[in-house]
């Protein structure tokens, strides 16, 4: 599976996140699947609900915002394909608590942001039996 992702989406996603910084930031995914790509056509950013001091390190997407952000897609003949969120200060790499939390046919973007500066982009796939994560091409074209 391949996930591509036009540049000018992937700056807002960068402004996004950057702006959740020293938080994690998150959002939804838009687009069309085709065989084995995955095609964004819509970031919808979402601010992080999570309720305590550890923002940080978790993110938290509240039911009314899937549901939303499926009516918005729907709308536009397109779906929900996946999440996008930070990693401040730490390896564009799912957590443990990503892993406990994500839907196997979600794409998952995840990008380190470092004091506020962009480190690095990856995107996952979570396996069929939900034990561990597959790296999946990112195309920021």
């Amino acid at each position: 599976m391949a996930l591509n992702l036009p540049e000018n989406l992937y700056n807002q996603v960068i402004v996004h996140l950057t702006s959740a910084y020293p938080h994690e930031g998150a959002g939804f995914l838009v687009g069309k699947e085709l065989d084995d790509q995955r095609s964004v056509c819509m970031i919808l950013a979402l601010d992080n609900e999570w309720e305590t001091n550890e923002t940080h390190k978790r993110y938290k997407i509240m039911p009314n915002a899937f549901l939303e952000a499926e009516n918005t897609a729907e709308k536009h003949g397109l779906g929900l394909i996946g999440v996008f969120h930070s990693h401040p200060d730490h390896p564009a790499r799912p957590s443990e608590y990503d892993r406990r939390f994500a839907l196997p046919w979600f794409s998952y973007l995840i990008i380190s942001i470092y004091k506020n500066r962009v480190g690095h982009a990856t995107s996952w796939l979570l396996s069929d039996n939900r034990d561990h994560f597959i790296e999946e091409l990112l195309n920021i074209e």
